[in-house]
């Protein structure tokens, strides 16, 4: 609480301001897995971006029909106002997060992907450092490969994406104190040494976006931008936004401006579309996914549908544009009535749900009370993608802290941990084969 260790839950009657539940016992991945890990995240990344520049542009995957057009354009984070954008070098995502789990045959699955606005690494960072003054002798004698980097390579990748400069102007972009990743969005900026504005900061004169400042107006090369794409440019998107920068989009159309993400980059996260991500990764790269999806019903597809209604009581059904555990059923966690309300919502809008097994999520031990027990877990590292691609040694480990719970987002009670992964020599560290892995 000293620290300002904050999340906010919307809709909370009891208040918005939450501190972020933290357990003290560390989760631990050898270099050898977490090899395979960040193999499977640079291939899984660099595959998504060629898929969003692909949809923008010359629609080859579905003309070729590797992805039904229909799902793609009905998807909400869908936008056509982005058709022949270009972005630096055509990177679209430069900061993901991507949720992993470990089933109980040992694989590592990715559970989804998050590529419009990730949230959760200053966490990582803030876990890190309380754990370093708890236990300062650990990380003395322990080769725990350090995550306090992180704001240095993030300054890095967005002064990478700078036009026309090499002394970039760049900016956080918060929608406001209210936002429930405010905590982040200021702490990054701190980090970074950079300013955290908001839309009524920034204006746009001439072609160029400006910031307001005490000495007058101060050009902006580069903007990471903690808000949805509905609300960044009220002449682009949504009219009656209060949050963004009128005419923010045609400065960034003509080179003036660099945005990260790039509009956009949320079809690529879409529920729907991640159930076609083993085929973008066969379709560009010419490869096998090294990180496996988790099997997905898609309900729009007749059979999928019809095995979902029938098994709904077995299964997690998600709807596809929902985050944070919300429009979620674990159907073995749920009543009658709630089973029955998620069939009519699949028969009304198919498009908008899939369906997957109920995995049983790895636990590690987490300390109740006086003793440890066993919590589910999953794991979202953060990887960047500028000139090169990054990703940072851990992520946050998401817990689920209460007892049986699938769930582990913070607005459903879940905590974290810290996460270390174990540093070794270059002949430990080749990624491990398909088969390997599984």
């Amino acid at each position: 609480m000293r620290m300002g260790i904050t999340f906010a839950v919307y809709g909370d009657q009891a208040g918005n301001e939450k501190i972020f539940p933290f357990d003290i016992v560390p989760r631990i991945v050898s270099a050898i897995e977490w090899a395979h890990v960040e193999a499977g995240l640079k291939q899984r990344i660099k595959a998504l971006n060629l898929f969003i520049d692909d949809i923008y542009h010359d629609q080859n995957i579905l003309n070729d029909e590797i992805v039904p057009r229909n799902l793609l354009e009905d998807a909400d984070s869908y936008r056509p106002e982005c058709q022949g954008l270009n972005p630096p070098r055509k990177v679209w995502a430069h900061i993901t997060g991507t949720d992993l789990i470990r089933h109980g045959d040992g694989a590592i699955y990715v559970l989804e992907d998050n590529l419009r606005c990730p949230s959760g690494v200053s966490y990582v960072l803030q876990n890190r450092q309380v754990m370093k003054r708890s236990f300062p002798q650990i990380f003395q004698e322990t080769k725990v490969r350090p995550v306090i980097d992180y704001p240095i390579h993030l300054y890095e990748t967005l002064c990478s994406l700078a036009p026309e400069t090499s002394d970039p102007t760049v900016v956080v972009l918060t929608p406001g104190i209210y936002n429930s990743a405010y905590y982040e969005h200021s702490f990054l900026a701190q980090q970074m040494g950079v300013e955290l504005v908001e839309g009524s900061d920034l204006v746009v004169r001439d072609g160029f976006v400006f910031m307001r400042t005490t000495r007058g107006y101060k050009r902006v090369h580069v903007i990471y931008r903690r808000i949805d794409d509905d609300f960044i440019d009220p002449e682009c998107f949504r009219k009656d936004s209060c949050l963004g920068v009128p005419g923010l989009m045609n400065a960034y159309r003509n080179g003036r401006v660099a945005l990260a993400n790039a509009p956009g980059t949320g079809v690529a996260d879409d529920k729907v579309i991640y159930a076609f991500v083993p085929d973008m990764i066969r379709y560009y790269l010419g490869e096998e996914a090294i990180l496996p999806n988790v099997k997905t019903y898609v309900c729009q597809r007749d059979d999928d549908r019809k095995f979902v209604l029938d098994n709904i009581g077995d299964l997690v059904v998600k709807a596809a544009n929902e985050s944070g555990g919300y429009g979620m059923l674990v159907g073995p966690h749920s009543t009658k009535e709630e089973q029955a309300k998620f069939v009519d919502l699949i028969k009304k809008n198919p498009r908008n749900y899939i369906a997957q097994p109920t995995l049983a999520l790895s636990r590690v031990p987490t300390v109740v009370d006086d003793h440890f027990e066993g919590r589910h877990v999953d794991l979202r590292p953060y990887v960047l993608y500028g000139e090169d691609m990054w990703v940072l040694p851990g992520g946050l480990t998401r817990v689920a802290l209460k007892k049986g719970s699938l769930v582990v987002n913070s607005s459903q009670g879940g905590g974290s941990k810290d996460t270390w992964v174990i540093a070794a020599d270059d002949s430990q560290l080749q990624p491990q084969s398909q088969s390997q892995s599984e």
